[in-house]
């Protein structure tokens, strides 16, 4: 499949790093406002630069239009790709207006093309066994989920001196002003809806906390929330708490609590990240009252505390995260294995692959239009409930998700594998003598 990318600014970069494991999807060309831009993309990647916007949409070859441009930009972008018989994915959000990505999507329907988008880490192999272990009842029924998406202070971070390997400046001003909600909470939203079905309820709250950001260029507006939390009621009953921030230190967190146990992924943005099983034990439960256990992980282990980490399930494209796509210098090459072990690694390419791979099988694409709307309704919600918040019941809705082929595996069961560690079964008896008179 052919495909040309509209904007080549910070996340071009990210996209391209995971190319390599793609050959196919061949891209045609680039295309950005700022020329400068895309002649050092077009240099670094070898990629042919199209003059304009309407060349790439002229080019008979280019089949699916790859739209990284600002999220102010989106609805025009991408409503002139569908308007030119192109397929289109685009970064998230679809828009910041209800009604607007409606407008897309039936359009995309009335033109028979496809419309779908980000975020990729719906197809991650962390997403992929959790959800497995779940299904196999490893934890029970779940019943309440905790996510984190703090992403440090931003006046605090320098996101003006950020570059890519490239020498993309990080859009801090767009992030900053779109607001961390609007930008990110799609990555957990994303997760929750595909598990859990439908939201049926939202009471959320926003507000901003740090209104100088310390930025070289003053914001507008100055005033975005920089912080939001929401509480999610589910179609199936579960519980949901989601929360984001530019001012908490970096916690990505992702657990589902069930009636039997708790199963953890450490970052959402690491598509391979650790993820933790623990059934439940009165030794467990009741070591976590202790301070000394609660501070020394390692202590805590021993007890049952934490659980154990899973082995992950392996998709079609695992072998992407490698990464051998972006930049020649030792520094690059040594700050993108840094990267990958320590903080996270997210395939961007994996979201077109399963959107060309859906195409190409006949089926429906995994993220439906109906799909991409609630998730785009939720986030809106969320973003804009503000310091006085509120409580609403959306207007949108989905069917069962269907979940890719290669991700619905019987084996292994992690119910039945998981063993409580020796000392926890050791110390079930001292802990329920110490609790009787």
């Amino acid at each position: 499949m052919k495909i040309a990318f509209v904007g080549c600014g910070y996340v071009f970069d990210i996209y391209m790093r995971t190319k390599w494991a793609y050959p196919e999807l061949e891209v045609c060309g680039i295309f950005d406002i700022d020329t400068a831009r895309s002649a050092v993309v077009s240099q670094h990647y070898g990629f042919h630069s199209y003059p304009s916007y309407e060349a790439l949409l002229a080019d008979p070859q280019v089949e699916i239009v790859v739209n990284l441009t600002s999220i102010q930009s989106h609805y025009d972008v991408i409503r002139r790709a569908i308007e030119a018989g192109k397929h289109v994915y685009s970064e998230k959000p679809l828009t910041t207006e209800l009604e607007r990505t409606r407008e897309l999507v039936e359009l995309a329907k009335a033109r028979g093309v496809v419309f779908t988008g980000a975020p990729p880490n719906l197809y991650s192999d962390a997403i992929c066994t959790l959800w497995k272990a779940v299904r196999d009842g490893a934890i029970g029924r779940p019943i309440l989920i905790y996510a984190e998406l703090d992403d440090n202070p931003a006046h605090l971070m320098q996101l003006d001196k950020v570059q890519s390997p490239t020498g993309a400046p990080f859009p801090y001003a767009e992030e900053l002003q779109e607001g961390c909600t609007i930008e990110h909470v799609a990555y957990h939203l994303v997760w929750l809806c595909a598990m859990f079905g439908p939201a049926t309820s939202v009471t959320a709250f926003s507000k901003c906390l740090v209104p100088n950001k310390r930025t070289p260029v003053p914001l507008s507006p100055s005033d975005t929330a920089d912080l939001s939390v929401a509480c999610i009621d589910f179609a199936n009953g579960v519980a949901a708490r989601v929360t984001c921030s530019w001012v908490a230190p970096r916690d990505h967190r992702f657990r589902v609590i069930g009636d039997e146990g708790e199963i953890s992924v450490d970052n959402i943005f690491h598509d391979q990240s650790p993820v933790r099983l623990e059934r439940f034990s009165r030794v467990s439960l009741s070591g976590r009252k202790a301070y000394t256990v609660r501070t020394h992980p390692m202590i805590g282990r021993l007890v049952g505390i934490g659980g154990r980490r899973l082995p992950l399930m392996r998709r079609w494209k695992s072998h992407a995260g490698e990464e051998r796509g972006v930049g020649t210098s030792l520094k690059h090459k040594f700050v993108s294995w840094l990267r990958r072990r320590q903080i996270y690694s997210t395939d961007k390419f994996l979201g077109l692959a399963e959107m060309v791979r859906a195409m190409r099988e006949g089926r429906p694409q995994p993220m439906s239009a109906d799909f991409l709307l609630h998730l785009n309704e939720l986030t809106l919600m969320i973003g804009r409930a503000g310091p006085q918040g509120h409580s609403t019941t959306p207007v949108t809705t989905f069917g069962s998700f269907d979940w890719f082929p290669d991700a619905i595996d019987d084996t292994p069961n992690y119910r039945t594998r998981y063993r409580p560690k020796f000392l926890e079964k050791l110390l079930t008896g001292v802990v329920a003598a110490l609790h009787r008179r």
